[in-house]
């Protein structure tokens, strides 16, 4: 069977989903996928960016990763999500890239892609659930299978207990304050197991 091939789509301001998306990759290839990490595009101006070190630190690190396009999603089996929470939902960067699939979702480009997501906030309760939530709502109107932990595995309760997807609280200083490492590549592996099925069944 052909290798599962994944995409690990994040926006992150922080350098928090940065790294969660690094542990995502891991995690898949570990599980035989071929994996892409992309970034959404910035839509901030220049100005605010400047003005936040971390925020800056973070666009100077992420340079060389590529930027995502519907042309990715066509390639890709599989995709994971990274984003931190913005009110309880995703940030705008992340919206506004999805709103931009109508063309692959009209002609059923987007149907049965294996999906699943993670989130990130500064609070315990800061709305990583109903973030990851609102990207799975995109997610059924595309027609796409999500393949979310669940408690399928004790690690996950190790990470906080989210079942929806991993999600971590990061401290005023960056810091994760759970150890989420090993959940988020878990989770991975799920996505791409169950994109091998699919992928699989389709042949």
């Amino acid at each position: 069977m052909n290798m599962v091939k994944l995409a690990v789509i994040f926006y992150s301001m922080g350098g928090t989903n940065v790294q969660l998306s690094k542990w995502a990759a891991e995690g898949a290839k570990e599980a035989g996928a071929e994996v892409k990490v992309f970034k959404v595009k910035e839509l901030a101006p220049e100005s605010a960016i400047e003005g936040n070190e971390a925020w800056k630190a973070t666009v100077e690190k992420t340079k060389d990763i590529p930027e995502v396009t519907p042309d990715d999603l066509e390639w890709a089996d599989a995709i994971i999500f990274s984003v931190p929470t913005r009110f309880g939902n995703m940030p705008s960067q992340m919206k506004q890239f999805l709103d931009t699939t109508g063309g692959l979702w009209a002609q059923g480009k987007l149907v049965n892609k294996v999906v699943s997501a993670m989130s990130s906030a500064q609070n315990p309760h800061g709305g990583q659930e109903a973030t990851i939530l609102s990207l799975y709502t995109t997610m059924y109107h595309w027609g796409a299978i999500v393949a979310a932990p669940g408690y399928s595995d004790p690690v996950t309760f190790g990470a906080g207990g989210n079942p929806y997807g991993t999600s971590v609280t990061v401290d005023q200083d960056g810091n994760m304050v759970e150890d989420v490492e090993a959940a988020v590549k878990y989770q991975a592996k799920r996505t791409v197991t169950v994109a091998g099925w699919v992928k699989k069944g389709n042949q």
